[in-house]
């Protein structure tokens, strides 16, 4: 939903939610563009509907980005420019949390720049990222891409770097990484602010160790142990 004001990165499991994801001329948020966006409407921890299309970038795609992603020029010529794109995204969205792998330090930052360009408003839905929850719920593993997730939880990775199947992927993810942070085991040791959502962590200072919120420096809340 447009707002005011940017949503809040939160770290928990929603049962509710819309997963999503975009593919890119690039890796810079300040000067590429959106080539295709999609999205996974989940409703109770059910799948409920699905939303997906290229995007006209208006400007070529580099080489480099269509071997990752296999999208090429002549495949989006014809697509919508990423203003209608990204409205009827917000349409299909409503007012549920946004869910994604990286998307704190990625996509967020794509959707709220145009969403900004294009009609002074930003993306207001609150929103969860994986790649945080994967590194909280399983502190064993080395690499955390959506992809090695996807195979330590035995998850198709068939189709990936396109966004509707990395969209699928990481919904099935999301549901594991809820069953991980339900578990006695991960309850018993992990906190999460009461200000913004997000996870605590111990720190040390000069008083010993605290617990601060990982969401520091916005967020500078801090609590004894």
């Amino acid at each position: 939903m447009l707002g005011d004001k940017r949503g809040r990165k939160i770290d928990k499991y929603v049962r509710d939610y819309v997963v999503f994801d975009l593919e890119t001329t690039g890796t810079s948020w300040a000067n590429d563009a959106v080539i295709e966006i999609s999205a996974i409407k989940v409703q109770k921890g059910v799948v409920a509907g699905n939303f997906s299309t290229l995007v006209n970038p208006e400007r070529p795609i580099p080489f480099r980005a269509s071997e990752v992603n296999h999208i090429y020029d002549h495949m989006v010529k014809d697509a919508p420019v990423f203003k209608k794109a990204l409205a009827d995204f917000d349409a299909f969205v409503g007012e549920e949390y946004l869910v994604g792998h990286n998307i704190h330090t990625f996509d967020m930052k794509f959707i709220w720049r145009d969403a900004e360009e294009f009609w002074g408003k930003t993306i207001a839905n609150d929103y969860i990222d994986t790649l945080s929850l994967a590194r909280q719920c399983l502190p064993q593993l080395s690499h955390y891409k959506l992809v090695d997730l996807a195979s330590y939880y035995h998850i198709s990775t068939d189709g990936a770097h396109r966004a509707l199947a990395d969209c699928s992927m990481n919904q099935k993810v999301f549901e594991k990484l809820g069953e991980e942070l339900a578990s006695p085991a991960m309850a018993g040791n992990m906190k999460v602010c009461p200000r913004c959502g997000q996870f605590l962590k111990k720190r040390s200072g000069k008083f010993g160790e605290f617990w601060g919120c990982s969401g520091y420096p916005a967020c500078r809340y801090t609590e004894n142990i």
